[in-house]
């Protein structure tokens, strides 16, 4: 850099030249020539939860006494700026730094107090004002809970329930058509179109309900533990009333945690809300693989459905289209997948009073409630919505399945109907005209014990 590009900081390891128009300070610019290792960087919502937490630290050291009032109002006011994007370009770190997150905790920090510096006309101090009462080591955690909890409460859940009406919706208006079941991928008894789709809707509210039941223990914030957990250089009430501060922000359930030493060691809500985005990956995936079945063809494949048809699907191939949403989604389902590793070895890297992973921690699980949101409107608006049935080939298949045979076991047994089945498709000839010779059912029983649409309904037909 010329003279012209930077400037010249000072911390407690000396000077550093920062570039000129960068609102960080030194210690932010150690880290950016420190850790060239990457091009990952925080997500939005972990800048917007840090400087949320340090609008709500400054209201409550106001509160407290420990700060004057123009001094709260100017660090809570660049401190909202930044928790709503408007700096973004400030916090450039890259995820594998130190890791407690102290790089971006002190970013945060330099940022908010020059900006507030310049409103209030006054120095502003980034570790004596803006990160009163705090350490990294409580910022960080805290930070990683509310970003995600954020993510989930805003984002992922709300995504995932119009999935599930998408879904339900759908079920209902294929209900009607009979289809082949299938299991281990062979023929197996029919299932009409809105079992199968309902089964796929179950599966989404189930994760639904497996990730709000993780909420109240990542609800739990480590803000007020400060170095080690012992809460040193806060105000004893400092960690409850910035979680209540930043309950009143968000419309969070946060609360101080009930233990602070496992808040600053451990990461296990993140450990098993992770663990829960995993499971909700899994039947994603399973969802989309379905629709991928279903779809495929148009001539050798099953061709029960048509998926909108949204590109070409070959550069050399014309006329070829591919399932490209559910395709799509499975690689973000294998993401997803992926990224519950990382955070289960970052869970696991606590050392005594701080785990030191905290920040792939915070880019993986956010990453994962992000991807599964997106992917989750996405496969409802562009895959299911809009998907149509073939019923005539439907219907043909279901008419050829010898399969069928399993209604008559309760009448004729399992040893007549597997050599009626085996006949029947040995001679390419329909179940029903095989019965007829091999049975004294006459037409009309056979008809009724075979009729698809009742056999669909369960229980033994008379």
């Amino acid at each position: 850099m010329s003279e012209q590009e930077y400037r010249v900081e000072r911390d407690s390891m000396g000077e550093v030249r920062v570039p000129a128009d960068a609102l960080y300070g030194a210690q932010t610019q150690r880290a950016v020539e420190n850790f060239p290792i990457s091009d990952l960087r925080f997500p939005r919502s972990m800048i917007r939860a840090l400087g949320m937490i340090k609008a709500a630290a400054a209201a409550v050291n106001e509160d407290l006494g420990l700060m004057e009032a123009g001094m709260s109002a100017a660090i809570q006011e660049t401190a909202l700026a930044v928790a709503d994007g408007r700096y973004d370009a400030h916090f450039p770190l890259d995820i594998f730094q130190t890791g407690s997150g102290t790089s971006s905790n002190m970013n945060a920090n330099e940022v908010i107090a020059m900006l507030a510096s310049r409103r209030l006309g006054a120095k502003v101090h980034p570790n004596d004002h803006v990160n009163m009462g705090q350490s990294s080591n409580d910022v960080i955690p805290t930070a990683i809970y509310v970003a995600a909890y954020l993510q989930v409460t805003e984002s992922l859940i709300p995504a995932l329930r119009h999935l599930q009406t998408v879904l339900e919706n759908k079920a209902a208006d294929v209900d009607h058509v009979v289809t082949t079941g299938r299991t281990h991928l062979m023929d197996a008894m029919p299932v009409r179109l809105g079992q199968e789709l309902g089964g796929w809707a179950s599966q989404v509210r189930h994760g639904i309900e497996r990730v709000e039941a993780t909420l109240p223990r990542l609800a739990e914030l480590a803000q007020g533990a400060t170095a080690v957990g012992t809460g040193i250089n806060a105000h004893p009430e400092f960690g409850v009333r910035i979680a209540a501060k930043l309950a009143e922000m968000t419309g969070g359930d946060f609360v101080t945690s009930p233990n602070y030493f496992e808040s600053l060691s451990a990461q296990d809500a993140a450990v098993e809300l992770s663990g829960q985005l995993k499971t909700v990956a899994t039947s994603l995936m399973k969802i989309a693989n379905d629709l991928r079945w279903m779809n495929s063809g148009p001539i050798a494949g099953f061709a029960e459905i048509v998926l909108p048809a949204l590109q070409p699907g070959s550069s050399i191939m014309p006329g070829k289209i591919n399932p490209v949403i559910p395709e799509a989604v499975t690689m973000v389902c294998a993401q997803v997948i992926g990224n519950d590793v990382t955070i289960t070895i970052g869970g696991q890297s606590g050392s005594f009073q701080l785990n030191v992973m905290l920040p792939v921690i915070a880019y993986n699980l956010i990453q994962s409630i992000d991807l599964l949101a997106n992917a989750s409107r996405v496969l409802a608006d562009k895959a299911v919505q809009g998907f149509t049935v073939n019923e005539e080939r439907i219907a043909e298949l279901v008419g050829r399945n010898p399969i069928l045979v399993t209604a008559l076991n309760p009448v004729i047994g399992y040893e007549l109907g597997a050599k009626i089945a085996k006949t029947a498709y040995a001679q390419g000839r329909s179940l029903k005209d095989v019965a007829l010779e091999m049975t004294d059912l006459s037409a009309e029983e056979l008809d009724r014990l075979l009729d698809p649409r009742q056999l669909t309904e369960g229980g033994i037909q008379q």
